[in-house]
């Protein structure tokens, strides 16, 4: 049986991968922060075939030296590319660190309601100081804290999604009832720091939960979804996602730096080196080069992997040969295959959608429940 196709995402905080990305980007800096500019590179990504989108965000700016020092919020970019599209997958960086779960829970629930099902999250971890003295907390120190906070925040984050059961909204005219509060559930959560009754404020999403992706140690593999491997090496990367047989999906994180019609992946990066270093990651594999070039990595990492995630030098000049001459050659290899229309993001990377962990027998049989919204 072959494998099912590749699944692509792309990182499209920002102007790139690279710190010093702004200075080659086709628009002015100010246009960065507005929803023109979002709205066009989204639309890109959707029309390439991505079939996801993430949005990295901190309670703290992006950094203070070559690059710039602001953003807008992830989730509230991510509202704004759903509402923008119509088969992309969005998914913004969240932590739960020093947030508040239930809101957590909230927005990500909103964003799936907003984009019919098209909702994920990745799961972030805040370690500077700062945050905590940015939300007004006790800071969380050392990682078996950060580890704590972040599996109790995931755990919490689920159990509201699934605090109403599918159909607790009835909307009946004849008995003037809107809800079947027998479907509604306080979650009666009580951790080491603190504690949340529920149900929540927010319907079930209509994808039951919104996928869950993660960088592996954050949290359980089994809360997870999607685990985000990494490695110097292609057998790194094999070996990471052999090892993790928790987790139902594992993107390889890849930064990519591609030649262009005009100049080669060196000489982009040594231009932009005049400003900043593009320090290497452990955690993620790189490559520069030409198109084909990269045509032929994700090849040979679909034996090992569900998908990729892309962090490109320059969204302006990557982006564009990644819609003309790497998706398009995946697709037409059948190595590749873009969302279908009317999916939800969990039908499009093949995972079921689970039923809320306090449904009943009896109520799981009379409440069927449709896997696409269409």
């Amino acid at each position: 049986m072959p494998r099912p196709a590749l699944r692509l995402a792309v990182e499209i905080d920002g102007d790139g991968a690279h710190p010093a990305a702004w200075r080659r980007a086709a628009h002015s800096p100010g246009e960065l922060l507005t929803p023109r500019r979002l709205s066009r590179v989204a639309s890109v990504a959707e029309n390439a075939g991505f079939t996801l989108v993430t949005l990295d965000d901190s309670i703290l700016p992006p950094g203070s030296g070559a690059g710039p020092a602001g953003r807008i919020g992830a989730v509230e970019r991510a509202a704004f590319v759903a509402a923008s599209t119509s088969v992309l997958g969005v998914a913004p960086v969240l932590a739960t660190t020093y947030a508040e779960p239930f809101h957590v829970s909230s927005q990500l629930a909103s964003l799936d309601h907003v984009s019919a099902g098209r909702a994920g999250w990745v799961v972030g971890v805040e370690t500077d100081p700062a945050a905590a003295r940015a939300w007004g907390r006790p800071p969380v120190e050392g990682p078996d804290a950060t580890a704590r906070e972040a599996r109790d925040g995931l755990r919490v984050v689920r159990d509201l999604w699934d605090s109403w059961e599918d159909d607790a909204v009835i909307r009946s005219v004849a008995t003037s009832r809107y809800l079947d509060r027998s479907r509604l559930h306080p979650i009666d959560f009580a951790g080491e720091t603190y504690a949340v009754k529920g149900p929540s404020i927010v319907p079930r999403p209509p994808q039951g939960r919104p996928v869950v992706l993660a960088r592996p140690g954050i949290v359980p593999a089994e809360l997870t979804d999607v685990a985000l491997i990494g490695g110097g090496s292609v057998a790194d990367v094999a070996a990471a996602a052999a090892g993790d047989t928790a987790t139902p999906r594992a993107f390889a994180e890849i930064e990519v730096a591609l030649d262009t019609p005009h100049e080669t992946a060196r000489e982009r990066i040594t231009d932009l080196e005049r400003y900043a270093p593009w320090t290497a990651r452990p955690d993620r594999l790189r490559y520069t080069g030409p198109a084909a070039g990269l045509v032929s990595l994700l090849t040979e990492l679909h034996g090992h992997v569900d998908g990729v995630r892309l962090h490109p030098l320059v969204l302006d000049e990557d982006l564009a040969v990644l819609s003309r001459l790497v998706l398009p050659e995946l697709v037409v290899r059948r190595i590749a295959a873009p969302p279908l229309p009317g999916t939800t993001l969990r039908a499009s990377l093949g995972l079921p959608r689970p039923l809320s962990r306090f449904t009943t027998t009896d109520s799981a049989a009379a409440t069927p429940v449709r896997e696409e919204i269409r």
